[in-house]
């Protein structure tokens, strides 16, 4: 059985940073594709970032790219992502995912496994 549970949450002030950690168990993580997507109240999950299963390849939304960073220690079963110059509209619900496949996926309905999610608020 699969479990992702996710840490690092809370709640900072505009400007600030937070770095979000996915600890992962029950299949071998280092072969697979790892996510993170955000669900604000009243929108659909969107995707954040993913990381191919290396970690050599890495893949933003346009909106995210130089604030945001992914990683991964696949020694530690971990992957990670740090978030910087946070505004209030990056308040959500943070999920970490895995897919099933090596490839760098976007959508939610091609990961299969997900966390329980942390919440990241961001205050004005």
């Amino acid at each position: 059985q699969v479990q992702l549970v996710e840490s690092g949450g809370g709640l900072v002030q505009a400007g600030g940073s937070l770095r979000l950690s996915c600890a992962a168990s029950g299949r071998t993580f280092s072969a697979y594709t790892m996510g993170w997507f955000r669900q604000a109240p009243g929108k659909e999950r969107e995707f954040v970032a993913g990381i191919s299963w290396s970690g050599r390849s890495t893949s933003y939304t346009d909106s995210k790219k130089g604030r945001y960073t992914i990683s991964r220690d696949n020694a530690k079963n971990t992957v990670y992502l740090q978030m910087s110059s946070l505004k209030p509209e990056d308040s959500a619900v943070y999920y970490c995912a895995s897919s099933a496949s090596k490839a760098l996926l976007t959508a939610t309905f091609e990961y299969p496994y997900w966390g329980q999610g942390t919440q990241g608020t961001v205050t004005s």
